[in-house]
């Protein structure tokens, strides 16, 4: 029998992350830990909610309680695991918490890495992430890139939205000039055409290099995507229109690439297979995450090696990061070894 625990983590954010729909100054995650009665082999796993798909501490609280009572301790193998939470679905990044606090402890179990269990190729040594700026007052940009040191990252992600999005790109092209960017509408815009109009304009600016453009209209608003795609200046990634499932062939008539997050897959086995169908569709990969602490990050980092781009800089928000267990030098990413 496996004993399972779910804890609550506060998060204070090292400052306000503002993106287009919200603002926070803290995040409460949760890290599930399962052992053997023996208490020789654990495994432990971090669900981070996201309000954006109805998610919050006390639904995954009441989420892990039910599945206790459907017999979450009796089960003896990945397959059962695999069942149980079929039959009784939680939310995304609860189920990827279970499913990742599992295949750690049977990592430990049999001595292997995660990546063999998974059958992937291993993590580089040092995987280069973007790091975010967050929307703040166009004054306060060329302060927080000296302060944070961003130019350091080789991408840096500008998150945007209608009201100030340009002035921000403005003041961060002249922080860090021809720097390479990742922007991110996080569903701002309401339609293709007031996208394309902000897209003109941004593409005046000097100095503007832009790697992608990331989600910047409704998951909602497929028709126009399909739209969009041949006309953006800059290649399209969806991150809210693929989520633990998607159309790939409608994905692929509307996006250059796709942001896979295991929060939102709900496991490190439907994320391989949503990595496996953006290639399928000769789409782009990228591999991103929530505000999240380094055992999620950890996680992420075991599929690096399958993504043409890494966002994993989700712990760097933190004020105080609790595991230790990746660290961040030169915009580069190094999994520290310790226990998880």
């Amino acid at each position: 029998m496996l004993v399972w625990t779910l804890t609550p983590l506060l998060l204070p954010l090292r400052y306000t992350w503002k993106i287009a729909r919200n603002a926070s100054d803290s995040k409460t995650n949760l890290v599930v830990h399962v052992v053997d009665e023996s208490g020789q082999f654990e495994g432990r796993g971090e669900a981070a909610p996201n309000v954006r798909y109805d998610e919050s501490t006390e639904r995954l609280t009441r989420e892990f309680a039910h599945l206790l009572t459907a017999g979450l301790s009796d089960v003896d193998s990945l397959s059962e695991l695999d069942a149980l939470l079929a039959a009784h679905p939680p939310a995304h990044a609860l189920r990827f918490a279970l499913e990742a606090a599992y295949l750690h402890r049977e990592a430990s179990r049999l001595r292997q890495t995660v990546p063999q269990l998974l059958g992937v190729p291993a993590p580089a040594t040092r995987v280069p992430t973007a790091f975010s700026l967050p929307i703040m007052e166009p004054g306060a940009v060329a302060g927080f890139v000296r302060e944070q040191d961003m130019a350091r990252f080789p991408l840096l992600k500008i998150k945007v939205n209608q009201e100030s999005g340009y002035d921000l790109l403005r003041e961060v092209t002249r922080a860090a000039p021809n720097h390479l960017l990742l922007i991110d509408g996080n569903e701002a815009w309401p339609d293709a055409d007031a996208l394309l109009r902000f897209l003109e304009k941004i593409g005046q600016l000097p100095h503007l290099r832009v790697r992608l453009l990331e989600q910047p209209l409704p998951a909602t608003h497929t028709a126009d995507y399909e739209y969009l795609r041949p006309l953006s200046p800059y290649p399209l990634f969806a991150d809210e229109s693929v989520t633990d499932a998607a159309d790939f062939e409608g994905i692929a008539r509307q996006f250059h690439g796709v942001n896979m997050k295991l929060m939102k897959a709900g496991g490190y086995h439907n994320g391989l297979r949503l990595l496996a169908q953006t290639r399928a569709h000769g789409l782009q990969t990228m591999l991103g995450c929530m505000v999240e602490t380094s055992l999620g990050i950890w996680s992420a980092l075991q599929l690096s090696a399958l993504a043409d781009v890494c966002d994993l800089d989700g712990f760097l928000i933190l004020r105080h990061e609790p595991f230790g267990l990746v660290r961040e030098e030169a915009g580069q990413l190094e999994m520290v070894d310790g226990e998880w």
